[in-house]
């Protein structure tokens, strides 16, 4: 039992008693598991403008209205393109013997000609450069066609789960700014001859997949060299372009089938596949929506002020979602129930926004930073700019938050700090310097509004589960989702109860036209 309410580190006030309120609701009664439940298993693969996305949209939004939200609404952000999902995947090899393969279908490409199941042999295209390419012209129309890879699969003895060291936070919080810093969770940026090798790999990827689709093929297999043991890293293949040309079908299949089947066809042996893939596009509605909602401010001075909380709802295809990003928008959803469980009367208005079209470059964030506080592109400042206080995200895997990245602000440091030591039992206490990017605090930090994302343990989110088939609900870790939704929730409300909005960086200088976010 506290003996004091309130008490002061380095002279950020926090009441400890709303923030041990907020820890007993979020562990003993938590919805959060319950909302994960929901946007995976329920909704289904939430791509942008799918049908799981808008089952999934209106679930949230319905129950935001339920748990005593205000404005609650898909709130359009602008165009984004045709909707896409699949609706039949079947793959077999039936010679020189019958054996079911591991496969999905990449985002927004076609289907396989006809009603019935195609059946043919594959052919394999061994082209290292666009030169090599030319000697397939003609020869690969309604064919079953794969690439040459060069990867060797081979065992690792490493985890597939992690957790932060203590070393590595204590780097976190000794690093300095300016430093050479990680990108998304710290990961270390490769130096300028991996990025050469690595856009050169991409730049004969497109001419391949160019090529590939002016040949026409009845069906092309790929293969993502980072999966294993028959995990499938998949995102997209074709064009959501309201105005694309359609891809054609184009299956990405784990790793063991795939160099399978390229050694038997290098060996002479033919392989017969069976296969049936059925793809639907949908293009009544091209427009991207995010679901907003908010618990109206109560200060006279303060209530058009702003604190915002968000994640990403929409996920690729492969699976349901649930580390990428189902788990974001559970936390936050959760925190914003546990607000106005307590009945709590924030001074400053909280706004929840869970967000469409991040996995295609941050659209929804973006746009809606567009829409409503400025474009980085020139820098013009709307009137609600000035009222956001700050904004808060979600969007690396089901992880207990370790800490919070300050995004290069660094007067926010004895802010967080002092926020953060309730939580010094759980495991959050690192205030770091450092950027993380890849999501969607980048659209407000874009335009000089303080946005953050929370340091995670990556659990097994490089490894297995982010942009996989196996990212599912049975891959999210129940105890550090009330984790980070009690310390969301803790974060949300002090800024919405503090005097003074959250300091902000030197405004940034427009980018033009061309750069964009």
């Amino acid at each position: 039992m506290l003996l004091i309410s309130t008490v002061s580190f380095a002279q950020e006030k926090v009441d400890l008693e709303m923030v041990n309120k907020i820890r007993k609701e979020g562990m003993e009664n938590s919805k959060v598991m319950e909302i994960a439940f929901y946007l995976t298993d329920v909704s289904g693969p939430r791509l942008t403008i799918s049908p799981g996305y808008t089952r999934a949209s209106n679930w949230a939004k319905n129950k935001l209205t339920e748990w005593g939200m205000t404005n609650a609404a898909l709130e359009p952000w602008g165009e984004f393109g045709k909707g896409w999902e699949q609706r039949r995947t079947y793959i077999a090899m039936t010679a020189p013997y019958y054996q079911p393969i591991i496969a999905v279908p990449r985002a927004w490409t076609g289907s396989t000609p006809g009603n019935s199941p195609i059946k043919g042999n594959v052919m394999l295209i061994k082209a290292e450069d666009t030169t090599q390419l030319l000697q397939y012209t003609g020869k690969l129309k309604g064919r079953i066609v794969m690439t040459w890879s060069s990867t060797q699969l081979k065992p690792s003895f490493e985890p597939d789960a992690n957790r932060f060291a203590d070393s590595s936070l204590q780097k976190m919080q000794n690093a300095v700014a300016g430093a050479s810093q990680g990108n998304r969770q710290n990961r270390p940026q490769a130096d300028s001859v991996q990025r050469a090798a690595m856009m050169n790999r991409f730049a004969v990827q497109r001419r391949m997949n160019d090529f590939l689709a002016k040949e026409k093929p009845a069906l092309i297999l790929s293969m993502n060299a980072n999966g294993n043991d028959g995990t499938i890293f998949v995102s997209g293949g074709g064009s959501y372009a309201k105005d694309g040309a359609e891809s054609p079908a184009n299956l990405m299949l784990s790793s063991d089938d795939y160099l399978r089947l390229q050694r038997l066809v290098e060996a002479g042996i033919p392989v017969e596949i069976e296969a049936d893939v059925k793809n639907r596009f949908f293009t009544d509605d091209l427009k991207g929506y995010n679901v907003i909602a908010e618990i109206k401010g109560t200060d006279p001075a303060l209530k058009e002020e702003l604190v915002m909380i968000g994640g990403h709802l929409d996920s690729w295809h492969g699976s349901t979602g649930a580390t990428d990003n189902a788990a974001g928008c559970a936390v936050m959803m959760e925190a914003m129930r546990i607000l106005k469980t307590l009945g709590l009367k924030p001074r400053r208005t909280i706004r929840i926004a869970l967000w469409s079209g991040e996995e295609q470059g941050l659209h929804g964030s973006r746009n809606y930073v567009k829409n409503h506080f400025a474009d980085p592109a020139d820098m013009k400042l709307k009137p609600a700019h000035e009222k956001v206080s700050v904004y808060f995200n979600m969007d690396n895997g089901t992880g207990r938050f370790r800490g919070i990245y300050l995004q290069g602000n660094e007067k926010a440091r004895p802010i967080f700090t002092a926020w953060l030591e309730p939580f010094r039992d759980l495991g959050a206490t690192t205030v770091t310097i450092n950027n993380t990017g890849g999501t969607d605090h980048l659209a407000f930090d874009a335009i000089g509004i303080p946005g953050f994302q929370f340091i995670q343990d990556e659990i097994e989110y490089d490894t297995r589960t982010h942009h996989t088939n196996m990212d599912s609900y049975d891959h999210l870790v129940a105890d550090d989702l009330k984790q980070a939704s009690v310390i969301v929730a803790s974060f949300v409300y002090n800024a919405a109860m503090r005097d003074e909005k959250i300091p902000r960086k030197e405004l940034p200088k427009a980018r033009g036209s061309n750069r964009g976010f």
